[in-house]
């Protein structure tokens, strides 16, 4: 069995890269980390991940030491990828960028938007791990600013599978902080079905951002938390009262053979 992946018709478009949003089917490992769980920090057999991690590398035409990902911490670093590093020993950060061909960049969630972008024309390519905060905190910002320093004036965008807005319900707490970093992100916050709560539409806010960076983007259409057959969600498995839990990768990489 494949890795299997959802594709962006915009980053297919702008040609140059390889490129998928990877859901949980196509991998090695069993119970609730089946098949294709792609975290190394979870209580996964670390061999099993190695192994679905090197699935996703040769389906985007990449060496399997080629995948790159990030120690994640709901920030709004981006680290530059030049040569490769072991697997679990990426660099504290939420996003990662490259102009090397042949060096792929990894990303995982389960619930949080994955963006991957390009500039083909240019010769650069990123991903960025997108939760609540770092995208009311400034993250895609953050790999704009890192691409156009770098050379990119044509950048398109795609953001994948996340927790969509029927599935999302959050209190004030969470909305209060949104609305901290910039009152006019309330128009991505419709009443909750419950008193004090409101539905909150992640996909939205990042597409937005991204729009007003002047970004061609696309949102691919999928809801990770309700899909129990292609992805691992951290809501669900809150809802459910806990245990263990894998992470699916998205995944970008420049045509190519690495220099």
């Amino acid at each position: 069995m494949t890795a299997d992946a959802l594709l962006s018709p915009r980053l297919a478009l702008a040609g140059g890269v390889r490129h998928g949003f990877f859901t949980r089917n196509g991998g090695v490992s069993e119970g609730p980390f089946a098949s294709l769980n792609a975290s190394l920090s979870g209580a996964d057999n670390r061999e099993a991940v190695l192994e679905n991690r090197a699935r996703i590398a040769r389906a985007l035409g990449a060496a399997p030491s080629c995948l790159m990902g990030a120690t994640q911490v709901h920030g709004i670093a981006v680290a530059r990828v030049d040569a490769p590093w072991q697997p679990g020993e990426g660099p504290r950060a939420d996003a990662l960028i490259t102009n090397r061909p042949g060096l792929a960049l990894g990303i995982v969630t389960a619930d949080c938007a994955p963006v991957l972008f390009a500039d083909a024309k240019a010769g650069i390519a990123a991903a960025a791990h997108a939760g609540w905060r770092g995208a009311a905190d400034g993250i895609l910002e953050a790999v704009i600013a890192a691409m156009r320093a770098l050379g990119a004036t044509e950048i398109s965008a795609s953001v994948g599978p996340c927790i969509r807005t029927p599935s999302y319900e959050v209190a004030a707490d969470m909305r209060d902080a949104v609305l901290a970093q910039n009152p006019t992100f309330a128009r991505f916050f419709t009443d909750g079905v419950k008193p004090g709560r409101w539905q909150f539409d992640l996909a939205g806010l990042c597409a937005a951002r991204l729009t007003a960076l002047d970004v061609d983007v696309d949102v691919i259409d999928a809801d990770t938390m309700p899909d129990t057959a292609r992805f691992f969600s951290h809501r669900r498995r809150t809802l459910a009262g806990g245990g263990p839990i894998g992470h699916q990768m998205s995944a970008i990489m420049l045509q190519g053979s690495p220099a």
